[in-house]
Formats: structure tokens, C-alpha cells, sequence
């Protein structure tokens, strides 16, 4: 099968993971916005995975609002590559993407599956014009999409009060490297003292303050907090100048380091030092801090949100916390610091959750059981059955 993936805004390192994982069995064909000057047109990255950077407005990084107005051009860069190679089946992700595809699909006659990655306008926070305008957009798009992929249950809902048809619904979670992501490998230097890191963006309502201030009831214990933009981002300074002031006003800032911007090749070293990992933001859309921290055996405590609900099995795999409480986090951190059995055990079945249910592998699969049911080739996928598997 020939897949095209339609990605404008940004070429994660996860969605390249999939389309690796995807190519061992079929042709992937990448398209994103060509974001850099040196930039080729046309890269390999492995064995049937080629990604094709288009020209759509100038070659520096936007975010997603600024990409809009390109949106048109990207869209004909796409038609013209169709016309002379069309695929087999379409996967957008996020409304860019799937503005893109669905102008360069008309009369095509390729099915479209969209990803929206939970960002849907039902929890967008932006003032009332754009969040209706947007939820204009993703309706219209989760109508004509052949299929429309929900990273959790929780956005499946969110996608039916949208107005998304129930039956073209299918619930495929975000996957982790489990090669990357495992209890054995290089572990972070650290000394005696406990050691909890939070990981996630430092913005407010990433939860990086809700840290802060449960460290306060948490003695004895150091945090480290890695997330941010990249340290030419303008907004770096800002953010990480907020943290530094909040734990001075808690009398904390002797026991908090901030990281700033983790590499993600890094960032499974830095788990495996930590003796709990905190993933505590007020929307958690995939969740991928906590399948990672699972992946590599180390617990995690996480916000009680979104795709924690899913992948966290309160008490089992983890820990969930009321978002945006910072006594209920100091109260079961404290509690799990002083259990090593527990934690251990957390540990342990963290990593066989991980493994088992959102590798990479498996990802793949269920993936491609979404391609084939909108391109005839398979019975089709139920909302029940995904959330059931």
C-alpha cells in the first residue's frame, strides 16, 4: 500500500517513528513545509520512508496560525505530486494537514484518515472567534475524512460532540520506542537525596509550577524539571524566569533545577536517574511523557487527564493526581517515596504496559487496519472494538 502522511506545521519525531514502523510492510511518502533554507526537497530517512519538503510560504519554522495562510500553496505542491503518483490512502494530521489534503484530494477519489492529536477546539484555549472558526474547520474536516483517529478515549468524545459520524471513529494510541524507552540502559548521575523529575512544557498549565509548590511538602527530595522551548526561542527566558521566581517565594529554589529544552535522545537517560517522574499538565492530548516513564520502569505520577486516564492505571501502573493540586501530589508522592516495594512494582508493571500495548509495533498495526477499512480491503474498525483492545 502506497500511504501518503500530511504533516504542514511540523515533522515530529514520533510521527517519523510511525512511518518507519508502517514502511516495513508498505510505501510511506512524508509531506511537510520546507522550513529551512538548507533544506532539500527530498530526504530518505530509511528503507520506504521518503519525505518530501514542500514549498508553501518562506523556509522558516511557524507556528500552525502562521502556516494557515500557505495552506493553499502546500495544497497545490500535494496535487501536483498526486497527480502523477496517487496513493493508496491519506493520513492528515492535525487541521493543517488536513486542510491541505482535503483541497488536493478533490476528485482524487484517495480516502482521507485524520489525526487532530487532540487538539480539538472543544479544548482549545483561545478566545471565542478562533475556537469557533476552528471548530468550524475541524467539523467540516472530520465529516469528509473517510476515518478520523482519536489518540484517546476522552478525545473520541470530544470529536461526537464535534459532530464527527460515531462510526468513523477509531481510537489508535500515541506509541512509544520501546527500543529507546526501557528499564535497562545509561541512568543520569545523581546523588542520595530522592529524586523527582518533571517532564513537559513550562508554559503555564504545563504543571511545572504545580511541581514547584507540592515540593514544599515533599522534604527531602530534589526536582528537576526538563521541558521549554529551545534556548533561542524568545519566550524561553520568560517562562523559565517565572519558575525561578515562584520557587524563591516557596524557599524551594535550593532543591529545583530547571533543564530548560531536553533533546529527546536524551531524555530516556534522564528518566532512568529519577526515582518518580511527573507528568502533571492540565490537557495531557497523548500522554507521551508517561507511556515513556512507564516504558522505562520508572513510576510515574500523572494529572488525571486526557490520555493519562487511558494508558495510567491508577495504583496498578501508576498514579494519578487531581490536576492543578498541589497537596494531593505532595501526599502520594511523599507516600510512594517512602515505598520502595510499591515502587518498584509500579515500575515493573509500567514497563509491561508499555510494552504491550503501545509499542511502536503494535501502533502500526492498528494503524494500517484503518487504512484497509477505508480502502475496502478489511472489515470495518468500531469505535467499541479500539477502546477495547
Amino acid at each position: 500500500m502506497k500511504i501518503a502522511i500530511v504533516s504542514v506545521h511540523e515533522l515530529s519525531s514520533d510521527l517519523l517513528a510511525i512511518a518507519r514502523e508502517l514502511s516495513s510492510s508498505h510505501r510511506v511518502t512524508v509531506y511537510t513545509r520546507r522550513d529551512s533554507a538548507d533544506r532539500k526537497p527530498r530526504a530518505k530517512v530509511a528503507t520506504g520512508v521518503t519525505i518530501e519538503y514542500l514549498e508553501a510560504g518562506p523556509a522558516l519554522r511557524l507556528a500552525e496560525n502562521a502556516v494557515m495562510p500557505h495552506i493553499s500553496d502546500f495544497s497545490a505542491r500535494l496535487r501536483e505530486r498526486w497527480g502523477k503518483d496517487r496513493p493508496d490512502v491519506i493520513h492528515a494530521h492535525s487541521l493543517s494537514g488536513g486542510l491541505a489534503a482535503v483541497a488536493a484530494v478533490d476528485g482524487l477519489n484517495v480516502p482521507i484518515v485524520q489525526t487532530f492529536h487532540g487538539k480539538s477546539s472543544i479544548r482549545t484555549r483561545s478566545g471565542e472567534r478562533d475556537q469557533a472558526a476552528r471548530a468550524r474547520l475541524e467539523r467540516a474536516i472530520g465529516r469528509r475524512a473517510n476515518a478520523v483517529v482519536a489518540v484517546c478515549a476522552g478525545e473520541a468524545g470530544d470529536l461526537i460532540r464535534l459532530g464527527v459520524p460515531r462510526r468513523n471513529i477509531a481510537v489508535v494510541p500515541h506509541g512509544v520506542d520501546v527500543e529507546r524507552f526501557r528499564r535497562q540502559g545509561p541512568s543520569a548521575a545523581r546523588g542520595d537525596r530522592a529524586r523527582l523529575l518533571h517532564v513537559g512544557h513550562i508554559r503555564p498549565g504545563g504543571g511545572a509550577d504545580i511541581a514547584i509548590r507540592a515540593l514544599d511538602g515533599i522534604p527531602g527530595a530534589d526536582l528537576l524539571i526538563a521541558g521549554g522551548p529551545r534556548p533561542d526561542a524568545p519566550e524561553a527566558e520568560r517562562d523559565l524566569e517565572r519558575l525561578t521566581l515562584l520557587a524563591k517565594e516557596l524557599g524551594v529554589e535550593d532543591r529545583v533545577t530547571l533543564l530548560g529544552h531536553v533533546p529527546h535522545t536524551g531524555m530516556a537517560k534522564l528518566m532512568r536517574g529519577a526515582d518518580i517522574v511527573l507528568t502533571l499538565p492540565a490537557a495531557a492530548p497523548n500522554g507521551k511523557v508517561a507511556l515513556e516513564a512507564m516504558a522505562c520502569g520508572v513510576p510515574v505520577i500523572a494529572s488525571g487527564v486526557g490520555a493519562h486516564l487511558d494508558s495510567v492505571v491508577d495504583g496498578v501502573t501508576g498514579l494519578l493526581v487531581r490536576p492543578q493540586d498541589p497537596a494531593a501530589l505532595a501526599r502520594r508522592t511523599r507516600a510512594l517515596l517512602g515505598d520502595l516495594t510499591r515502587r518498584t512494582a509500579l515500575g515493573f508493571a509500567g514497563a509491561d504496559r508499555a510494552g504491550s500495548r503501545y509499542s511502536m509495533e503494535r501502533i502500526g498495526r492498528e494503524l494500517v487496519r484503518v487504512y484497509e477499512n477505508v480502502t475496502g480491503r478489511a472489515r470495518p474498525v468500531e469505535l467499541e472494538e479500539a477502546e477495547a483492545a
